[in-house]
């Protein structure tokens, strides 16, 4: 079935890095990039394993500074299982490698419905003997600390002896993204190997600072004939089982490799070593772990699937897959956050930014335990946003950027421009906005969810903790009785300071002010709702003060938000700034996707610019429908007529560059709720963004995560216009003529299985069979109930609704 099937033809080594991020397999716990198990490091292959919240720290010296990072670590590999022909007298000749020119027909399927990559070719030595190999491998959806391997090896019209080397290699490094090669990237010390047993052999290491244990055992097994010798080689950061096996014409032998890997943060083992050993002894064989595996992703697959016809339905089926292979429900058991590129590939060196604003609304309405063991992993360093805000003099809480494993902002002060060779000040640690995507993420999730227990207690720690600290952090300005923040990073990030200023950040960013006076109205109505006995509880412990809410009230009606000649502006004094010649720079650069690179190198600077890099301003309508939007707006004081708001629209859409992959997702989604005809041009960029790599080599360092999973969040909120509050799903569907066809199912509260499907004008809306209440609909202002085991199908006005 071609739509769920992702394959490649050929070799094309420019292509491998795009290859292997996208054919990584993982489950949750680790996953594993595509790469060839023959190929080492080098030469466009990178075989990266990782498990999540696996960090480590380190110091290097960048520019006569020292710089601190801390890193998703690269682990040992596990995948290397290389061959060779081997001449009937004399030494044996080298191993096969793909850049041999020797591997001929290279075949690689990777398969969606059951978490596989196949891989095929023939391989012709030098000598001309020919040998047909088929490999498959899995990372085990089931069992999340197995990994499984297996090559079939059939000699084409000769017969003699092949040597097979299975082996686990601990010479990694963290070499994945070439900008950060100037740093320290050796991440893996305290090596020891061995074996147990004829047919398994281990190896185990530790992080360098983060003090991690780590330990692989690997089981090998031949099938087909009897190995014609066989013995294991371990010393220092190899293990290895190497065998010579008699090969003949159009016979096949079969060699497995069955490995585990556990880590010292995992619960209930005694220690990584003697975990893995015991789990790779208990593992069932190929067969059976490939059907257990099978039956995993079948389950994972019922609650997840998204319809929609043609090449747009394929991507997305991609989209998915990614998105469960690095957030599964086995995240449930595990302290981690959302790494924006995924667990495939070291960009931003796996860090947590806001993606989960992207992520989160797919997730809650499929595997809402998954959101709500993210939404603790924010909690968990509650204490360190508290520390941070205090040592800057403020109340509250105030998230990082960038989070990794402890919860310190990661977020590093110097990056490279790889055009200009530079390293310039960053200042994105600034994006205090990330906190409001917090407290957005816990009212999602409890919207969603009916989740009431986790709101009055969980969520009410941060909701408040967060509104606390946009409270202290808005100065009341006397001369315009409005309260503003100053010295901020917007979601556009090109804008850092003004020009020529020598104070970071800029004052007054929209966004920022916008969704920080949600979160102050969403914190007083949860101050309102809240228990008397819980509220008592939050007074005492010092989470709340009565006498602050007076405050939270005035500033959530009084926060500045800027204009600029009938739009809102990106920040104060905006639209002061220069206007940007862009055919000029389109012509002279073709790419203009990342301009504050493009500016720097040629000794300008974006902040003299009306450009920005993906939507900031327009985020707001990917938050809030409409209504919610002009109901923000009048409480501060302010009107959002839909005029305003597409003028609003246009001025932004002719200044972006678009140089993150959220921006074309963004524009899409305003777009066609505003029934925009030129919406599709990007929400089709959204759903290439990875698969056609439009950012330019960016995608072999890892998937984009948020992007990913916003493009299906697109589909099941963005064009049904679905909501989920008052305990009800409220629907608002918009015609884009070329999605005007899809179906997925969605839970809600008790209800698994809602079908939702729009086809030719019509919404169908089914409910499972249950014990639960009817279901509640509100379609475009009308309410109808749909019982379990019942359907409804509702013919759609064409035109109506939207912004």
């Amino acid at each position: 079935m071609p739509e769920w099937i992702w394959e490649y033809t050929g070799y094309d080594p420019a292509a491998e890095g795009l290859r292997e991020a996208l054919c990584t397999l993982g489950n949750g716990y680790f996953a594993t990039r595509g790469a060839a198990p023959e190929s080492s490091a080098g030469h466009g292959h990178y075989p990266g394993t990782y498990a999540a919240g696996c960090y480590d720290r380190l110091v290097s010296t960048v520019g006569g500074r020292e710089v601190e990072n801390e890193d998703i670590v690269n682990l040992p590999n596990w995948l290397p299982l290389r061959f060779r022909p081997l001449p009937a007298t004399g030494p044996p000749g080298p191993w096969a490698v793909m850049d041999d020119g020797g591997f001929l027909d290279h075949r690689l399927v990777l398969g969606l419905r059951n978490g596989t990559l196949t891989r095929t070719f023939r391989h012709r030595a030098a000598d001309g003997r020919v040998l047909d190999v088929e490999q498959c491998r899995l990372v085990h959806m089931g069992d999340p600390h197995l990994g499984v391997l297996r090559t079939v090896f059939t000699a084409r019209g000769w017969t003699g002896r092949i040597q097979v080397e299975s082996a686990l290699d601990g010479n990694v490094v963290n070499d994945n993204v070439p900008r950060y090669r100037a740093l320290d990237g050796r991440h893996l010390t305290a090596f020891r190997a061995g074996s147990t047993g004829p047919d398994t052999v281990w190896l185990r290491c530790r992080t360098r600072t983060s003090d991690i244990g780590v330990a692989l055992a690997q089981r090998t097994t031949v099938t087909g004939g009897a190995p014609v010798s066989a013995y294991r080689e371990t010393t220092g950061r190899h293990a290895a089982h190497r065998f010579e096996l008699a090969v003949s014409d159009g016979r096949s032998v079969t060699v497995d490799k069955t490995v585990a890997l556990h880590t010292s943060h995992d619960r209930a083992i005694s220690d990584p070593f003697t975990a893995a050993v015991e789990r790779v002894a208990a593992a069932a064989d190929f067969p059976g772990l490939l059907r257990s595996h099978t039956v995993a992703w079948e389950q994972l697959w019922r609650r997840a699937d998204v319809w929609v016809p043609g090449d747009a339905g394929r991507v997305l089926r991609l989209h998915v897959f990614h998105l469960l292979q690095t957030l599964s429900p086995h995240t449930t058991d595990l302290d981690v956050g959302v790494p924006a590129r995924g667990l495939h590939g070291e960009a931003y060196r796996g860090h947590v930014f806001w993606d989960e604003l992207f992520v989160l609304p797919y997730l809650n309405l499929h595997f809402p335990e998954v959101s709500r063991a993210l939404l603790n992993y924010r909690h968990r360093r509650l204490p360190r946003a508290l520390r941070a805000a205090r040592q800057e003099g403020r109340a509250g809480a105030r998230y990082p950027w960038q989070s990794g494993s402890d919860g310190r902002d990661e977020t590093q002060t110097l990056h490279l421009n790889p055009r200009s060779g530079h390293w310039v000040p960053d200042r994105s640690r600034l994006q205090h906005h990330v906190g409001s995507a917090v407290a957005y993420n816990v009212w999602q999730y409890c919207q969603a969810t009916g989740d009431v227990k986790y709101l009055h207690t969980k969520g009410a720690d941060m909701l408040l903790q967060i509104a606390r600290f946009w409270a202290g952090r808005a100065v009341l300005d006397p001369a315009s009785g409005r309260y503003r923040v100053r010295g901020v990073v917007g979601p556009d990030e090109y804008h850092d300071a003004y020009p020529e200023a020598e104070r970071p950040g800029i004052d007054d960013n929209a966004y920022t002010n916008v969704t920080a006076a949600w979160v102050l109205t969403r914190a007083l109505e949860l101050v309102r709702s809240l228990p008397d006995r819980r509220r008592q509880e939050l007074l005492e412990r010092g989470t709340l003060d009565a006498g602050e809410l007076p405050l939270w009230e005035e500033v959530s009606r009084r926060l500045y938000v800027p204009f600029h000649r009938g739009v809102i502006s990106q920040f104060d004094g905006y639209g002061e700034l220069a206007e940007l010649d862009w055919d000029l720079y389109g012509e002279r650069y073709g790419d203009i996707r990342r301009l504050d690179r493009i500016l720097e190198a040629e000794g300008d600077s974006v902040n003299r610019y009306q450009a920005s890099k993906q939507a900031d301003v327009l985020m707001l309508g990917y938050l809030f429908s409409p209504d919610e939007l002009s109901a923000q707006f009048r409480r501060l004081g302010y009107g959002l007529t839909d005029e305003t708001w597409h003028r609003t629209v246009d001025h932004y859409l002719r200044r972006t560059s678009h140089g993150s992959t959220l921006s074309g997702l963004v524009h899409g989604w305003v777009l066609a709720r505003a029934r925009r005809a030129d919406a599709w041009r990007y929400c089709r960029e959204a759903l290439e963004e990875d698969a056609a790599d439009v950012q330019g080599g960016t995608t072999a360092e890892g998937i984009h995560l948020g992007a990913m999973a916003g493009t299906l969040d697109l589909v099941q909120r963005g064009l049904t216009g679905l909501e989920t509050r008052e305990d009800a799903l409220w629907l608002d569907p918009v015609e884009l003529p070329e999605l005007s066809e899809f179906g997925f199912t969605v839970r809600y509260r008790g209800h698994w299985g809602i079908g939702v499907r729009l086809s030719d004008g019509q919404l169908t809306v089914s409910v499972p069979e249950s014990e639960e209440s009817a279901l509640r609909i509100v379609l475009r202002g009308r309410t109808l109930t749909v019982p379990p085991g019942e359907t409804r199908t509702l013919t759609l006005t064409p035109g109506h609704g939207g912004r």
